[in-house]
């Protein structure tokens, strides 16, 4: 019988498929094998063991970063998807903080008996405020040497009354009243208000921006900052400005030459164009920016350079006291220097303030678009312009009723007291519409003295005429292009005390919130172990009053932050010794 071809196929197919079946069958069960042994050879080994727990500093921390992000820093939400929340990022674990701080020993007592008269140059620089804002920002308590009073103090508007006119450019407010901190002592609040300028009566502005894009200038909290913070002051410039912008990094450069300022397209266009690489030659910078600043030389308009950097000058002029020369140098001819502040890690605080010092400008820190609003729109003219130069305070206390005294801050502006009449010795200046504020604690006759008396100190001769005044006041000046000083005096007397806190003015008792919250950043001494966190947030909560920016309902929650830092096991808070007055 003959089989069909078909068929003989299909038989063919047949065994082809079962002889593959043969063979693949063997395979399967040695892969099941080999899987086992392996299984069984890694057993002895255990699984790692899972990551510890997070300390409770890292645990707070989260937390407050949760709360702040609900938050709206200053009452001024960013615009939606804007590129910088209201607060500093976090700092990466294992960070190495680099900060330098001028380190100055917290002003001592003073008696009056022995030294009756204290003097000191005014200060109406905030980096300390934003400063400190960024590191409760993280969740941390800032260093000792970051604090400083006075510029926490002045970071705020006061509702001062204005100088009546500008033959005085600013007005004098005093207010004496208890000490919430110490039982027995009182505080003598002396407050500066300046008068405003409105814009169309502002001279011009011939502007260096001074711009750091070395590579530590690349963090989103700096250059590009630096870059949205300066597009809100271009916004208030017009045709009578003049803006010129120099970069530094490996080498120095002008990026834009002196241009108006309603050409705000081009302006932009240099701005918008920069990014950060290389060292960092600020002294080749500084030199280039002065350079084109002299060359657009107004005697009639306010002639400043701005430099926005992290401080970290590595490469050209390096030495800081031939930096400050340089720039002192420079200020007698007409043109001043203010540093604007950047970011972290690295920030040198203390050359910033050398510098803004010298150069009879401001110095500030901005460490989000919220307060890049604050000092180049909100308060542009009083950052800008002056309306006051070398403005000195001196204050001479009356042995027959104030037998010791302190200043709250203005550690790095004590001035000798010759320094007061001596025209030639440098001080701060005080910009359009800004408030100066400063608060002395005193002890007064009779009361719980830190000093013993002396065995052979004659009395002070009593008079009719300066029995009732606790103290007298004198403040120097100079208006803006003159070389000799005028002078303001006034008695502080007890028309001017309250008989206890609750009854001062809002400023005051704002003002004395905010000492006191400084004082207990740097765990100052002087503080009574019953004083802590919640006295300065319910004087706070108190005295807001009208807070048109919600700078001050920052300030509480700031507080609270810093007390819930404080309480941590990480944080320097080490109890504060307490000075025993004497009974």
């Amino acid at each position: 019988m003959h089989t069909k071809p078909w068929r003989r196929a299909g038989l063919a197919l047949c065994a082809l498929m079962l002889v593959a079946c043969a063979a693949q069958s063997p395979t399967e069960p040695v892969v099941e094998g080999n899987r086992r042994a392996d299984e069984e050879q890694s057993a002895p080994y255990p699984p790692p063991p899972p990551p510890p727990p997070p300390p409770p500093s890292v645990v707070a921390q989260d937390q407050l970063s949760r709360g702040r992000a609900e938050m709206r820093v200053g009452g001024l939400a960013a615009p939606t998807g804007a590129p910088y929340a209201q607060t500093a990022p976090q700092p990466m674990p294992g960070t190495v903080d680099r900060d330098q701080y001028d380190h100055a020993e917290v002003n001592p007592i003073h008696v009056v008996a022995t030294d009756p008269v204290s003097t000191f140059s005014i200060d109406v620089d905030t980096a300390s405020y934003s400063n400190v804002r960024r590191f409760l920002g993280e969740g941390r308590l800032p260093p000792r040497d970051a604090v400083r009073i006075e510029e926490l103090i002045n970071y705020f508007r006061y509702d001062y009354p204005l100088p009546a006119t500008r033959n005085e450019p600013f007005s004098t407010n005093v207010t004496v009243a208890p000490s919430p901190w110490a039982e027995g002592r009182q505080l003598v609040h002396i407050g500066l208000q300046g008068y405003n300028i409105v814009p169309r009566e502002r001279p011009p502005l011939n502007l260096v921006m001074l711009l750091d894009v070395s590579g530590s200038m690349g963090e989103p909290n700096k250059l590009p900052l630096v870059q949205q913070s300066f597009r809100l002051l271009i916004d208030q410039l017009n045709a009578r400005d003049r803006v010129s912008i120099v970069v530094y990094a490996g080498a120095a450069g002008a990026v834009l030459e002196p241009t108006p300022g309603n050409e705000r397209g081009r302006i932009l266009a240099a701005l918008d164009n920069l990014s950060a690489g290389g060292s960092t030659a600020g002294g080749e910078g500084l030199r280039l920016a002065y350079s084109l600043a002299e060359q657009n030389f107004n005697r009639n308009a306010v002639n400043r350079i701005i430099i926005a950097t992290d401080g970290d000058f590595n490469v050209g002029i390096n030495d800081p006291q031939q930096l400050q020369d340089f720039v002192s140098r420079k200020r007698e001819t007409g043109i001043y220097l203010s540093v604007f502040g950047f970011g972290g890690g690295n920030y040198n605080d203390a050359l910033m303030q050398r510098l803004a010092q010298n150069g009879n400008g401001v110095a500030t820190y901005i460490d989000t678009l919220n307060e890049a609003r604050r000092v180049l729109r909100d308060e542009m003219a009083s950052n800008m312009f002056s309306i006051a130069n070398d403005v000195k305070i001196q204050v001479e206390f009356n042995p027959n009723r104030v037998a010791e005294y302190r200043l709250i801050g203005y550690e790095t502006r004590m001035l000798r007291r010759e320094d007061f009449n001596n025209d030639a010795v440098d001080a701060g200046e005080i910009g359009a519409g800004h408030a100066v504020t400063a608060i002395y604690e005193i002890v007064p006759v009779g009361g719980r003295t830190f000093n013993d008396p002396l065995r052979y100190q004659q009395s002070a001769d009593r008079t009719p005429s300066t029995a009732s005044e606790l103290a007298f006041l004198r403040i120097r000046y100079k208006l803006p292009g003159q070389d000799t000083s005028r002078l303001i005096e006034r008695p502080i007397t007890q028309a001017d005390a309250v008989t206890n806190i609750g009854q001062a003015n809002e400023s005051a008792r704002w003002a004395t919130a905010v000492a006191g919250y400084g004082q207990l950043l740097r765990g100052d001494a002087f503080l009574s172990q019953t004083y802590g966190w919640d006295d300065v947030i319910s004087l706070a909560q108190g005295a807001r009053g009208r807070d048109e920016f919600g700078w001050r309902a920052e300030f509480v929650q700031l507080a609270r932050n810093a007390q819930t830092a404080a309480a941590l096991p990480t944080a320097q808070n080490a109890p504060r010794p307490e000075p025993r007055p004497r009974r």
